[in-house]
């Protein structure tokens, strides 16, 4: 395995272990990750899906993109079909609801903190999932699954149904572990 590779795998279980503040707050579970690509098929990241009992935590951790904010989301089709991963399909969003933290009226279950990508390429985030563990995980790993998809920009928060977060970059199918 390259050491490229190597870092791709460790680096999310690193992430999501020094987010937390005792031994107490590790996640028990794994379950599920995602192996993220760019368009031209080159790996971009892993994305773990983690719980510590009700809590459920999706670590982050990419490479090889455009320095800056980057929108990032839950997409409710489980495929990502290159070049444009429109194959993914909108936001999830099971709850009807407007996009954005922004939103008087509440946001996308796919709606996620912008990732920060530093000047080499590279950025990393853990963020709690918000609903009941049982909901989150039939809408995650529903009949058609669910994309996490990267935008070439930043998502205004407020912007429906997208966030105006640009194209896609990457792409990975959340699989259930």
């Amino acid at each position: 395995m390259s050491i490229r590779r190597s870092i791709l795998v460790i680096l999310p279980a690193t992430v999501a272990l020094a987010s937390c503040s005792s031994i107490a707050d590790l996640p028990t579970e794994r379950l599920g990750a995602a192996t993220l690509t760019l368009a031209n098929g080159v790996p971009a990241g892993t994305a773990q899906l983690v719980a510590s009992g009700n809590d459920l935590s999706l670590a982050i951790a990419v490479t090889g993109l455009e320095p800056g904010p980057k929108g990032f989301h839950l997409h409710a089709i489980g495929q990502c079909k290159a070049p444009d991963f429109k194959s993914a399909g909108g936001h999830l969003n099971p709850l009807g609801r407007a996009h954005g933290s922004l939103s008087p009226d509440g946001k996308h279950v796919g709606d996620l903190p912008n990732l920060m990508i530093g000047q080499g390429g590279g950025g990393s985030l853990t963020i709690d999932l918000e609903g009941e563990r049982d909901d989150l995980l039939g809408w995650l790993f529903d009949a058609d699954g669910t994309a996490i998809v990267i935008h070439a920009g930043p998502d205004d928060y407020r912007t429906d149904p997208s966030g105006a977060a640009g194209p896609r970059v990457a792409c990975g199918v959340l699989v259930r572990s």
